[in-house]
């Protein structure tokens, strides 16, 4: 009957090391992710909770829809930017994703 279906062996003592060498993949594709994907992540976050909290009026800002502006106005969770002579925007202090170097507005 052995051709049709295998036979059934009792399973042998599992030691410690085994198991760990099953859990080895799993911790070494942790560790990967950690590195690549997590850290960088967390330091991007950082940065940009760093950046944002260092706002102050006449810096020049880009909002995360790409609109280009001087800050006129801080608030706690509020910037005002002035975009054109005479225009200005209230924009969310997270929306800001970079400041620009002096003098990018008149230039643009």
């Amino acid at each position: 009957m052995g051709f049709l279906i295998d036979d059934a062996w009792a399973q042998g003592s599992t030691g410690g090391g085994e198991t760990w060498m099953t859990m080895l993949p799993l911790v070494l594709i942790f560790v990967v992710f950690y590195f690549l994907l997590i850290r960088p992540q967390s330091k991007r976050q950082k940065k940009h909770r760093e950046m944002v909290s260092d706002l102050a009026i006449g810096d020049e800002v880009v909002t995360a829809g790409g609109v280009l502006g001087k800050v006129t106005g801080v608030k706690e969770q509020f910037l005002t930017i002035e975009v054109a002579k005479g225009v200005e925007m209230t924009v969310q202090r997270h929306t800001i994703s970079a400041v620009m170097p002096k003098g990018t507005v008149k230039a643009a």
